[in-house]
């Protein structure tokens, strides 16, 4: 039978040894920085800590400080585009050529040329292009012209997003032939085209009749005022009741605005 010493020795050394752990659990206790540097020499951990400071510009309390980012230029896939001119819309571009091709270089910085061989206006991207959608804005440009809009009126499709163009013939509303056909066109007109420029006025669009096609230019809603007023006009509606439904188009949008 072991002597009463024995036992009382044995928790001593266990009490012992807990405490040699306890002291050893500072060591333990590292940061992220001790992971990175643990294994490098004293003279590689400065270094380290130099490099992630190297081309930083450091405030008052120590804190970093980023310039501006750079813009970086968004390359443009090469593209080209080709807009077939109508004959008797071939004299009007000639015409107002240098008011045409300002805005596509200077504004889309888009690369174009008038092909009088092939009666068309060529447009491609070039290099200064930073626009995805500069040569389809081009090319509406070039199409609402060649409809019959005027340059002014046709440039807003180059400055502004929501203008679009519909066009609809007579024939698509109501079926006339000869000179139904014929009054149904003096109608939307109306004399020296006053009906005309009170459906453009009312509803902030611009209309253009080509024989018995019908072009509008504006935005969704607007077109969609002008058509209704244009087709109550083909129906057979008179006059003085389109234009007391453009007065009331009128002040709504005043309203709205």
């Amino acid at each position: 039978m072991p002597a009463p010493t024995a036992l009382r020795e044995k928790p001593a050394e266990i009490e012992a040894e807990k405490i040699e752990v306890d002291d050893n659990d500072d060591s333990v206790l590292i940061d992220a920085v001790s992971t990175v540097t643990s294994g490098l020499a004293e003279s590689e951990r400065t270094e380290v800590s130099n490099e992630s400071v190297v081309g930083m510009e450091m405030d008052l309390d120590g804190r970093p400080k980023f310039g501006s980012a750079k813009e970086r230029r968004v390359r443009v896939k090469s593209q080209s585009r080709k807009v077939p001119v109508p004959p008797h819309r071939m004299t009007p571009l000639k015409g107002v050529w240098t008011k045409i091709y300002p805005p596509l270089v200077e504004h889309l910085k888009l690369q174009v040329r008038m092909n009088i061989r092939t009666k068309t206006v060529e447009l491609r991207t070039s290099r200064q292009t930073d626009d995805a959608g500069a040569i389809q804005k081009g090319a509406d440009f070039i199409k609402a012209f060649t409809l019959g809009f005027d340059v002014d009126d046709a440039i807003a499709l180059l400055r502004l997003d929501d203008l679009y163009i519909e066009s609809f013939e007579i024939k698509d509303v109501k079926t006339l032939q000869g000179d139904h056909l014929a009054r149904a066109i003096g109608r939307i007109a109306g004399k020296d085209g006053k009906t005309k420029f009170a459906i453009e006025n009312a509803t902030r669009t611009r209309i253009v009749l080509a024989d018995s096609k019908i072009h509008i230019l504006g935005g969704f809603q607007n077109i969609r005022m002008a058509r209704e007023a244009v087709v109550s006009l083909i129906l057979g509606s008179p006059p003085g009741k389109v234009y007391g439904n453009l007065r009331i188009v009128a002040s709504r949008l005043k309203e709205r605005f």
